[in-house]
């Protein structure tokens, strides 16, 4: 049976964004055109256009889609786990991904969108809107996870929030850079400071960045 007219496009719009998060993130957004893309994706440019009105549409587009993606795949895990340092590294995790399978392409576009948006006020007031939308979301989350595990947040959620994104993101792009800079234990360890939550901070990111104590250390204690 044929497919039908929403089917086609839906087909259509999934292999432009494929085509221009592989292309963007491998060569830059200004180095691809949308004759490009377009072709990658095996589509036409007018169909481009009709989708996305163009490459900063598109662009945009594609952040969003990882946003949501995200938020979708973390949100249940995160709820699941009983521990806030579980829940921490998970946000880390699902955050930072890298691997040789291009999975950390969302940070190199994460910049494109930030660079494109810091030279176009129209893309940049979009690109704050979502920023805006990412700090209500993870300072509703903030305030769950103080109730369930016995902390207070230090500040206004909405503000912890935001720099709970920022040292997210942060790291992660340092991490991108050089992995072992930025090893899991020393990011929950920021994590837990950040939201007040010291009580076992320190001890945390002790044991997640250097392990158990010695055999010696144990002895002479």
């Amino acid at each position: 049976m044929g497919r039908t007219q929403e089917e086609r496009r839906a087909d259509t719009r999934a292999r432009l964004l494929a085509a221009a998060a592989d292309l963007f993130a491998r060569k830059g957004f200004h180095a691809v055109s949308a004759d490009a893309v377009a072709g990658a994706a095996d589509r036409t440019t007018g169909a481009l256009y009709d989708h996305f009105g163009g490459k900063e549409g598109l662009l945009l587009a594609l952040v969003e889609s990882w946003m949501e993606q995200t938020v979708a795949d973390l949100r249940p895990a995160l709820d699941q786990m009983s521990t806030l340092d579980d829940r921490l590294a998970g946000v880390w995790r699902g955050l930072a991904r890298s691997g040789a399978d291009n999975t950390d392409a969302w940070l190199l576009l994460e910049f494109e969108l930030w660079l494109h948006g810091v030279r176009d006020p129209l893309i940049g007031t979009a690109v704050a809107a979502r920023f805006d939308v990412a700090r209500r979301s993870m300072a509703e989350a903030l305030e769950r996870w103080g109730d369930e595990f016995g902390f207070v947040l230090p500040a206004d959620p909405i503000e912890v929030a935001g720099q709970l994104v920022a040292l997210v993101v942060g790291a992660a792009f340092q991490s991108r850079l050089d992995p072992t800079s930025m090893p899991e234990g020393v990011v929950v360890a920021g994590l837990r400071r950040l939201l007040g939550a010291t009580d076992r901070a320190d001890r945390a990111g002790s044991a997640l960045t250097t392990g158990p104590p010695s055999a010696d250390k144990e002895h002479h204690d």
